[in-house]
């Protein structure tokens, strides 16, 4: 949760063609280290002024605060920083302004903006400017500042309203202990009203206390740090043995006991997790094939690259926001999960409809063709997309992760694959035991010929269940283009592991891709950590390999009087 100031290490120098170059900014008291001069003798005025480019991320009361600290020499910034006058999000506008390297000095101190296009822009009212200051100088940090950035930061933030930001202001304290106040955490620490802040400022306390305390204080924080999963405390117990009182030696071991066993569990914690969301992703890319499969016996080796579409057609409507509603570009995914669905069930009704209906009751055949296709698919998107990954961008409220404890991180795209697959999950079992065209698909599972003699337009079932796979795989590819690799192999990646899934769980049973998804995906992650992944996926095989040949119809039967 530590924000990374520390990334600071070079000063850009900026032309007027918009170059950026490189150079050492280890001078660390050095007020010329500070700006860098930038040539505008040739400048023009753009002939579109695009603010887009500007970072947005400043508050009402960020102007003067700014303003004060590009027109300071280097003590006077020093000092700010230090103690900041003006708000967390001013001081947070301030560091994104140095770190994309937007931010200038000219014209005996005031401040401008150049977005990456060389646009110059006044601020804080950020309109475009055509005349540009002889001496425009960028602003970066030194050394020096650096560092007092990260106490200012820590300062501003220990007194905001906010839990989350004075969180922060703990994390960003405990990456330099050996540098914080005591008596600033202590009094922090008295006056915290939030359970979760008030912990961590105790447990940071205590660490200080066992590093510069006398012997009882030494002991109480030993106890205290007892009930702690944080590894940077194993740390302070390693590099405190060569100190190590006699006295201390049996709290300290329980302590090291009790810590370990505390980051022993998170750390699973964090394996189960991870294994459920891969079993998340094994079973949006499965359940697609447990319709198809199940519905038709058909071995459909294109699968993957309806998959690999969805994640291109996420791609596409991402551009789509970014250049026609860039406002709205953040929201771009609840539009590409649709648009995913749509174009991916489209292509499998037109894949069903001219290839795989004319060899039913083919099933090699049907193999080859359905490998045929997937080549295709595969060239088409190398033609049209080239044949290197493309960028999908995580929007800005995926992006980030839920800290449980200082050893367990969730991230929020894996929170939100979770999710998303729970309510996919949910909405198929609904579609298929609670709608007309659900029953219509269980009765031509269960038996094609009887359903025929009932009425039931077993054809366009078929049709119309295919592109309901196909269009569940392009919403598997919508959520895999949030955590993974888009590019035109993507489905060879999934498609083994999904047809594992739908076979050990059973033909056309959701319930048992569910509980395969789970098996597969977690016992794999586990396997992984212990073996590592070639033999953890050699060994997965196998037991796939055994079970089915003691269970052939999976884990659920599929039920029907003349089923085979």
């Amino acid at each position: 949760m530590a924000l990374c100031i520390t990334t600071f290490t070079t000063t850009a120098y900026a032309d007027h063609d918009g170059q950026v170059h490189d150079h050492d900014t280890d001078t660390a008291h050095s007020e010329q280290s500070l700006v860098t001069p930038v040539n505008v003798a040739t400048s023009t005025q753009a002939s579109t002024s695009d603010t887009s480019n500007i970072s947005t991320a400043t508050s009402t009361n960020s102007g003067d605060a700014i303003q004060q600290f590009v027109a300071g020499d280097f003590s006077q910034r020093q000092t700010m920083l230090s103690d900041w006058p003006g708000s967390v999000e001013s001081l947070d506008s301030l560091v994104e302004f140095i770190a994309n390297d937007e931010l200038y000095q000219g014209n005996g101190g005031q401040t401008y903006l150049l977005n990456k296009d060389d646009q110059l822009f006044t601020y804080p009212n950020k309109e475009e400017t055509a005349d540009w200051p002889s001496d425009l100088s960028q602003i970066t940090l030194t050394n020096a500042l650096r560092s007092a950035l990260i106490f200012g930061q820590a300062k501003v933030k220990l007194a905001s309203d906010k839990p989350a930001q004075r969180l922060q202001a703990v994390d960003i304290l405990a990456d330099n202990i050996d540098q914080v106040d005591p008596a600033t955490i202590t009094t922090a620490a008295a006056n915290e009203d939030n359970t979760k802040v008030k912990k961590a400022l105790t447990a940071l306390q205590a660490r200080i206390d066992f590093k510069n305390g006398d012997l009882p204080t030494q002991i109480a924080a030993v106890n205290l740090l007892a009930d702690s999963d944080n590894p940077q405390v194993l740390v302070d117990i390693e590099s405190a043995r060569g100190w190590l009182d006699a006295s201390l030696k049996a709290a300290l071991i329980d302590a090291e006991s009790s810590v370990s066993r505390r980051i022993e569990i998170s750390t699973w914690t964090g394996h189960i997790f991870t294994g459920m969301s891969t079993a998340s992703i094994l079973l949006l890319a499965a359940l697609g094939l447990a319709i198809t499969f199940g519905l038709l016996g058909v071995i459909n080796m294109a699968h993957g690259e309806l998959i690999m579409i969805g994640a291109y057609t996420t791609y596409m409507v991402q551009n789509f926001f970014q250049a026609y509603i860039p406002d709205m570009a953040g929201w771009y995914l609840l539009a590409a999960i649709p648009a995913a669905f749509l174009v991916s069930a489209v292509i499998g009704m037109i894949i069903e409809r001219i290839v795989i209906r004319p060899l039913y009751g083919r099933e090699l055949e049907t193999l080859l063709a359905t490998f045929g296709v997937s080549l295709i698919l595969m060239q088409l998107v190398r033609m049209i997309f080239g044949a290197q990954n493309v960028e999908v961008s995580n929007v800005a409220w995926l992006s980030g992760a839920y800290q449980v404890s200082s050893s367990l991180v969730l991230p929020y795209n894996r929170i939100a694959i979770i999710g998303f697959t729970v309510i996919v999950v949910a909405l198929l079992v609904y579609l298929l035991n609670k709608t007309r065209f659900g029953l219509f698909i269980r009765a031509v599972t269960q038996n094609r010929q009887m359903a025929r003699a009932v009425g039931i337009p077993s054809a366009r079932i078929d049709m119309m269940a295919f592109g309901l796979g196909s269009g569940w795989a392009g919403m598997a590819g919508c959520a895999l283009a949030q955590v993974g690799n888009v590019g035109p192999d993507l489905g060879q990646t999934y498609i083994i592991d999904t047809f594992l899934v739908v076979v050990v769980g059973g033909v056309g049973q959701v319930w048992g891709a569910v509980l395969a998804a789970l098996g597969l995906g977690v016992s794999g992650t586990v396997l992984e950590i212990g073996i590592g992944a070639v033999l953890a996926k050699i060994v997965l095989l196998v037991l796939v390999i055994l079970f089915i040949q003691k269970r052939p119809q999976g884990l659920f039967a599929l039920k029907g009087r003349f089923v085979e």
